[in-house]
């Protein structure tokens, strides 16, 4: 029996509950804990914002030659084509396993056979989980790298703070550089007689494209310490795979695995994902010498064509052996040596449609450095060029006919926010 005072009532209809003898709306019983709101209203990381710009107007030579031109994701679209080719090739077999599975009863967990245990992996990177430390307490200190310098003065000079863990991403980014093995080692060695946790982010470690010596941690003879040394490395990077969230974290450390394993349970790789990506693992001949060679071959053209566009201009770049980018010093077109004016050139890139990263978003502690992507297509290349060279003669207050003739002389689509801002030089 309903209580005759709520027949027909509102309550449970979305009418605001009263507050006692006032006639006052009660305050709403918030939907999120104190944490989950200060998550949801979170700060945007700084590259979110070019990002978006980037998704609601991206570039396209047919479809739209005037949109955004992205240098700013690291993805590697070079070997597209035959990646898609090959990875083509397992999906058919795999859907011809589905389509005939009623016909083979008994066996219907034939795809779990074939696993090999591919994890997702969560990177904890305050750029990609800006709000970080609404969940755990953490602190990123910016250091002078070398390891006799910070073994001397690193605990003394931050006391109080725990040091806990030693990241090292192999190949660099955004630097690109590689480190020796000697380095390495010693790294391992310092982590080792301070207690601290090594981990190694190698994910862009088949993605070297020059001569140099890449060692992995996997590769010494021995490790200082087992229990603390862990390994990762996934497919978006080194395979073209932006998007596919498969990766491998290796460990010899027991309990990480346990609690590892517990995370996996419900964000573990999907089986026909990892079906498809054990068939191309499984083709050591074409790895070998079709795909990486390519690869190879088309980052390294890729990257001396950014690197000469620069250079022309005279912007210099750190030399780099690995990963997707360089490291360009844009120092001398900052209206003073501060991340406010750093900020505000890129701001201007923006502006014209160029989208590239500033060193503040990696923590670089010198303003007027930017991580430029070369691994996303030969067009975008050419177009960031133009950009750059426009920038370049508005600094530099020379005559704009010199790049109108550069740009007339090109074979590309112009986007026509180009000829507005050449206009506007007049």
């Amino acid at each position: 029996m309903i209580p005759k005072q709520h027949r027909g009532g509102a309550i449970g209809r979305g009418a605001p509950r009263m507050s006692g003898g006032g006639g006052v709306p009660a305050r709403p019983v918030p939907a999120l804990s104190a944490r989950g709101a200060r998550i949801a209203a979170g700060v945007p990381g700084l590259l979110d914002g070019g990002f978006a710009l980037y998704v609601a107007d991206p570039f396209d030579r047919e479809r739209n030659p005037e949109g955004v031109v992205n240098l700013g994701t690291s993805e590697n679209r070079l070997c597209f084509d035959l990646i898609e080719e090959r990875v083509s090739v397992a999906a058919c077999r795999l859907l011809c396993c589905f389509l005939t599975i009623s016909k083979r009863p008994g066996n219907n967990l034939a795809w779990r056979k074939s696993s090999l245990g591919l994890l997702t992996v969560l990177t904890a990177f305050t750029r990609i989980f800006p709000w970080k430390g609404t969940v755990c307490s953490c602190c990123i200190l910016q250091l002078q790298f070398g390891v006799t310098a910070v073994s001397h003065c690193w605990f003394f000079f931050f006391q109080g703070i725990r040091v806990r863990v030693l990241v090292l991403i192999n190949p660099n980014n955004p630097l690109g550089d590689i480190y020796p093995a000697q380095l390495l080692k010693e790294c391992l060695e310092f982590a080792h007689r301070h207690e601290l946790h090594v981990i190694m982010d190698e994910i862009y470690m088949l993605s070297v494209y020059d001569d140099t010596t890449f060692t992995s941690v996997l590769s010494l003879d021995s490790l200082p310490d087992l229990e603390r040394t862990h390994f990762m490395w996934g497919f978006s990077k080194d395979f073209g795979m932006s998007g596919i969230r498969v990766g491998v974290l290796y460990t010899r450390n027991h309990e990480i695995q346990k609690a590892v394993n517990q995370l996996a349970v419900f964000h573990s790789c999907p089986g026909p994902v990892q079906h498809i990506l054990t068939q191309v693992l499984k083709d050591r001949d074409w790895l070998d010498n079709v795909f990486f060679p390519t690869n190879k071959k088309r980052l390294k053209e890729a990257q001396n064509l950014l690197v000469d566009g620069l250079a022309d201009i005279g912007i210099p770049v750190l030399k780099s052996s690995g990963g997707l980018f360089v490291w360009a010093d844009f120092r001398k077109f900052l209206k003073s040596q501060t991340f406010e004016a750093e900020l505000e050139l890129w701001q201007k890139l923006l502006d014209k449609k160029l989208l590239i990263s500033p060193g503040k978003a990696f923590y670089c502690h010198e303003p007027g450095w930017f991580r430029l992507v070369f691994s996303d297509s030969v067009d975008k290349i050419y177009l960031c060029k133009l950009v750059l060279l426009l920038i370049h003669h508005v600094v530099a207050c020379k005559l704009w006919k010199t790049l109108a003739l550069q740009i007339m002389c090109s074979n590309l689509p112009i986007p026509s926010q180009l000829a507005r801002a050449l206009l506007a030089l007049v």
